[in-house]
């Protein structure tokens, strides 16, 4: 993660970066000849693909990639491509940048049960590695990550095919006896720092910034008034110690109440989108003056009710095969969907989801910063890959993006939220991070649903979607 704010960067096609052979491969233990080997092999070129390069539609393209990353960027059938160069022929192909996700949790759940005991390096990787099939390719765990968070990190990120690759806040920063619910998210070796003053807050910042966090994470929430909420002497302290050590603050907000002091305060991102009342004119101001970030996270209340309401998705391979075996079967219990949408909660997640969907079309047409998250891996019902691909279809269909625009956030919009500078964006420089669609995007946002191979640092890593079923994650 760079430290310096990312950038749009304008796209010249006929870049080419300086080249890097691979080392050279011993003769004597190959038995193949000693002359020096083709500095074009082990290049890779995706030809003739209809690329959306999360700012514009590029049209039919080549793709030189080399060492991890895009090279160059040619018009279709140019004749001055590397000679011996591996070609795969995308021709009525659709290829996109890898998604980012700015909040999701991994580690957390197994089946229809969730709690920190699941954070080992076999279960974050086994999310990563299904948020990658879903073409997710770089993902935040914003708070909740367990002591192992930064030797996971850096095992999953060596490897692209350990799954998608992991940055995030540590355990992040709650309040003591308030949120996040110790209980209620199954912490019982509880990685969050509960300070309950100024200066613990100072030192829990520093001790995360020590252990290498990527950023920091704070609860502003009093859970619907059931809990004692974050001091402003609290997360003021948080941010400012924050800001000392060069990390973005990201906060995670229920209610409108406290977001104005937040953004006043400094806070970088509004990590769940407000959704008890219409944000006004006053805060939209403050947040574009500031530069403040919002990831509206619409999933995390329809995730509630949806799947009890709309039981014929799991007929559908992209829901179903993202699903472990104990959660398709309770979903697919009609007494469960019977009891869920009896309950008053659900109402109130509808409401929530209405608030909340009408703030992010507010925020979008005024030209706040917006971000890219679901939530998901917190909750077993916050389905890892499905959660994206929905948040995508609910902000074309209820807040008013354009396809384009809706891909624009969740690709290099999301990578800029987070200071990444590498990634996000197909273009010269970049890291080879991208997914390959059956059908058009642009004219469909359903269409990133239709998933024939993900790439991460110029891997294939994953693909055909339906090739994959998470049934074995029990």
């Amino acid at each position: 993660m760079s430290r310096r704010p990312g950038a749009l960067v304008a796209l010249v096609a006929s870049v080419c970066l300086a080249a890097c052979s691979g080392p050279a491969q011993n003769a004597a233990d190959t038995g193949a000849s000693s002359a020096a080997p083709d500095p074009d092999s082990g290049v890779i070129v995706i030809d003739n693909a209809r690329v959306f390069d999360g700012a514009r539609d590029l049209g039919e393209v080549s793709l030189v990639i080399r060492d991890g990353l895009i090279e160059r960027i040619a018009e279709a059938g140019a004749n001055d491509l590397p000679e011996g160069a591996e070609r795969i022929d995308h021709r009525d192909l659709f290829v996109i940048p890898g998604l980012v996700n700015d909040h999701a949790h991994v580690g957390n759940t197994r089946g229809t049960a969730h709690g920190d005991r699941f954070y080992t390096q076999d279960q974050v990787s086994a999310d990563l590695r299904q948020f990658q099939a879903y073409g997710i390719t770089t993902v935040a765990s914003l708070g909740m990550n367990g002591s192992a968070f930064g030797e996971i990190r850096a095992a999953i990120n060596a490897d692209p095919m350990l799954g998608a690759q992991l940055y995030g806040a540590g355990g992040g920063v709650g309040t003591p006896d308030g949120a996040p619910p110790a209980a209620n998210m199954g912490l019982s070796d509880d990685p969050v720092a509960r300070p309950a003053d100024a200066e613990g807050a100072r030192a829990a910042v520093r001790a995360q910034a020590e252990s290498g966090v990527d950023l920091i994470k704070l609860w502003v929430d009093d859970l619907g008034g059931k809990s004692p909420q974050m001091t402003p002497e609290v997360y003021k302290a948080a941010i400012e110690e924050a800001h000392r050590h060069d990390l973005l603050v990201a906060a995670h907000i229920h209610d409108l109440a406290p977001a104005a002091d937040l953004v006043a305060s400094g806070v970088d991102i509004i990590a769940h989108g407000i959704r008890d009342q219409a944000i006004g004119a006053p805060l939209v101001d403050a947040m574009k003056a500031a530069g403040t970030g919002y990831i509206a996270t619409l999933q995390i209340d329809e995730a509630n009710y949806i799947y009890a309401e709309q039981p014929d998705w799991l007929d559908t391979p992209f829901l179903r095969n993202a699903l472990p075996a104990s959660v398709r079967a309770q979903w697919s219990d009609a007494s469960w969907r019977e009891r869920k949408l009896a309950d008053p909660a659900t109402q109130t997640h509808r409401d929530a989801l209405a608030v909340n969907l009408a703030n992010l079309s507010t925020l979008r047409e005024a030209g706040v910063r917006i971000g890219f998250g679901t939530d998901a891996g917190a909750l077993p019902h916050r389905v890892p890959g499905f959660a994206e691909h929905r948040e995508l279809e609910l902000m074309v269909d209820q807040a008013g993006f354009s396809p384009a625009q809706a891909l624009v956030v969740a690709t290099s919009a999301a990578a800029q939220l987070l200071r990444f500078d590498d990634r996000g964006l197909l273009q010269p420089g970049k890291r080879a991070d991208f997914v390959v669609l059956s059908a058009d995007p642009l004219a469909d946002i359903r269409n990133t649903r239709s998933i024939e191979a993900v790439w991460q640092a110029g891997r294939k890593v994953a693909g055909p979607i339906a090739d994959y079923d998470a049934q074995a994650r029990d």
